[in-house]
């Protein structure tokens, strides 16, 4: 392994920083994020784990940093999806099933970004300090900001529980996510018995169905 040298400034601590982030985000492209550890990002990094902490407090902390890039790039891909699949001049039921639709199909290729939401409040929001969670709950509360302005360029009639219906999507997503990668065990379950095997939920489906009936329900209560 090539021999530590400290940044010296701040502009070589970025890209130090930077480097990491970018090889931990190419391992999530090969494997979940369950299966990304220090160890092996340091290997590929080129620096010892007590190195990589110079940079970064934990494992969780990268991880954090990268759900919140690919929210941020998922939020600016959105308009376009939504102005491609939902009708204005549609009445507000169907602008719903749109609504749900499109959001759904916006994350058909965005494997990472589930993966991480479906890790965010069970693993990735523990072992980080107080400083680490303040910072990625403001970048959150932003994202949730943008994506509810969107939202309403579509679904203006949800007026302020807008952001209830993002909340509660992004939380959705999370666990649909996880329901729909069922275990090993339990995909030989569904396999040797037919009454089991309508258990096995499609991402897509599921999704969609769900957030068209909280968009639905949001919409009523609104």
């Amino acid at each position: 392994m090539p021999t530590f040298q400290r940044a010296r400034s701040e502009e070589q601590r970025e890209i130090r920083r930077g480097r990491i982030l970018d090889v931990a985000a190419a391992m999530l492209d090969e494997m979940p994020v369950g299966a990304v550890s220090l160890n092996e990002l340091s290997r590929r990094v080129g620096l010892a784990k007590s190195n990589v902490l110079r940079y970064f407090e934990s494992r969780e902390a990268i991880l954090l940093e990268l759900l919140d890039r690919a929210w941020k790039q998922w939020t600016a891909d959105l308009p376009a999806v939504l102005a491609a699949r939902v009708n204005p001049r549609m009445a507000a039921g169907e602008r719903c099933e749109q609504f749900a639709a499109a959001l759904t199909f916006s994350l058909l290729e965005r494997r990472v970004l589930c993966d991480l939401l479906s890790a965010q409040a069970g693993v990735l929001e523990h072992n980080i300090s107080p400083q680490v969670a303040a910072r990625y709950k403001r970048a959150a509360v932003a994202n949730v900001d943008k994506m509810v302005m969107v939202t309403c360029a579509y679904l203006p009639e949800l007026g302020d529980r807008a952001r209830h219906l993002i909340a509660s999507v992004i939380m959705t997503i999370g666990a649909v996510w996880t329901h729909a990668r069922p275990s090993r065990a339990m995909l030989d379950a569904y396999d040797a018995d037919p009454e089991l095997a309508g258990l096995h939920m499609d991402f897509a489906t599921a999704l969609t169905e769900t957030v068209a009936t909280l968009t639905a329900g949001t919409l009523a209560r609104a």
